[in-house]
């Protein structure tokens, strides 16, 4: 059954908030290299712990590219980004951002439900390009 396996915090202040949730939750905040993301993308990788200790969902943080749009988003592992795009239309949803492959890593789309909430879909694939 598809799951949460990673949320996204956008940042007008990616210092700022990098120390907000370090100070509050003791997340670890690292910059991906460049490397393993699109051309021009900055991004840093979140870290999570659970209460125990045990590694739990990761997320990562970017600078917000829509002022009061852009709010947290939680990620859905699914066998295809294609597919479950399809049945979001269908059901009445939209494709807000479409289909982009995160080299080595997978492909990833935005989407939003009839209520207008944002999600994301993520499709594990390491032969990404």
């Amino acid at each position: 059954m598809p799951t949460i396996v990673h949320f996204e915090i956008p940042s007008d202040k990616v210092e700022r908030s990098k120390k907000f949730y370090t100070d509050l939750f003791g997340w670890n905040i690292e910059k991906v290299p460049s490397d393993m993301l699109p051309e021009g993308v900055e991004y840093w990788g979140i870290t999570t712990k659970d209460h125990e200790g045990n590694k739990a969902v990761n997320g990562g943080m970017m600078k917000r590219m829509m002022p009061e749009q852009q709010g947290i988003t939680n990620y859905i592992d699914v066998k295809s980004v294609d597919e479950y795009s399809s049945k979001v239309e269908k059901l009445g949803g939209k494709i807000r951002m479409a289909k982009m492959a995160i080299p080595k890593m997978g492909y990833l789309a935005v989407c939003s439900d009839t209520e207008n909430n944002t999600f994301g879909l993520w499709e594990n694939d390491t032969t990404a390009k």
